[in-house]
């Protein structure tokens, strides 16, 4: 499943890094770096990654979440890990007969993937570099 997952995503992720790289490529400084005799690897390392910085960590924050997701579905439909591991899909799954009795055994684990995914992209995002101009305040 994991290697399924990977072949699914790898051309997706392969497009979307490459046309945020195209335009960065073509810029005028790293042309200046390739005719200086910057060697491909100097380029991509130190002048190209760097201002695909937010592009790269919300594609990890899509597809940690998509990972997440789908080892959480397939605990749930029993194909990953069996009852005695500790699992929050199969926590959900082993007590979802006895929701109306104690919905907490179902709710806890959902809200636990529910805030992984989410403090993932949050801390994603605060990675990010800020951009623009700090507004400026009247007198």
């Amino acid at each position: 499943m994991i290697t399924a997952a990977v072949v699914m995503g790898v051309p997706y992720a392969v497009r979307l890094v490459s046309g945020a790289a195209a335009p960065v490529a073509a810029s005028g400084y790293v042309e200046a770096a390739a005719v200086g005799g910057e060697r491909l690897w100097h380029l991509v390392v130190r002048e190209v990654l760097p201002n695909l910085r937010a592009t790269l960590l919300a594609l990890f924050g899509l597809r940690f979440v998509a990972a997440v997701y789908i080892v959480a579905t397939a605990g749930f439909l029993q194909v990953g890990p069996q009852p005695p591991a500790a699992d929050w899909a199969l926590m959900i799954r082993e007590n979802a007969g006895g929701i109306v009795l104690n919905p907490w055994a179902v709710l806890a684990p959902s809200i636990a993937i529910g805030l992984l995914a989410m403090s993932v992209n949050l801390a994603a995002s605060a990675l990010v570099p800020r951009t623009g101009r700090k507004a400026v305040t009247a007198l």
